[in-house]
């Protein structure tokens, strides 16, 4: 049975919490779906800031927390390209029609994955440059 090292585990958490959260958070704060549903209309819209907000924390601790060494480039690389597909996606899945709500839904998990992602891999790519320079 291999050994695993538990020196990361409340980073790996965190990253796997926020990656949920990230999904959920997009399908709530979805228009089409809080017309669907409107028990999710008790939301008020005047607290995504705070939603988002939390999103970008935890994306900060993601990124100081799980990745350093030699997963640190493979991760840029993952996160940065996340990043940027996700963008170009919102912008062609609001152009184009994929069904009855679906793009809004899909628009709406891409921003939130996006508010994840951004900070995380800002902070390791910063990670990354001050490791280089010996700092």
């Amino acid at each position: 049975m291999p050994l695993k090292s538990r020196e990361n585990t409340l980073g790996a958490y965190a990253f796997l919490l926020g990656v949920i959260l990230a999904i959920v958070i997009g399908l709530i704060t979805s228009t089409w779906l809080r017309r669907a549903f409107p028990e999710l209309s008790t939301i008020n819209s005047a607290v995504y800031p705070a939603i988002y907000g939390s999103l970008v924390i935890l994306g900060i601790i993601v990124g100081w927390m799980n990745v350093g060494g030699k997963d640190s480039q493979t991760f840029m690389i993952a996160g940065a390209v996340l990043v940027v597909v996700s963008n170009f996606g919102m912008q062609g899945v609001s152009s184009s029609i994929i069904g009855a709500g679906v793009g809004e839904i899909v628009r709406s998990v891409f921003g939130s994955l996006i508010a994840l992602f951004a900070p995380a891999t800002i902070i390791v790519a910063l990670k990354t440059v001050f490791s280089i320079a010996n700092v």
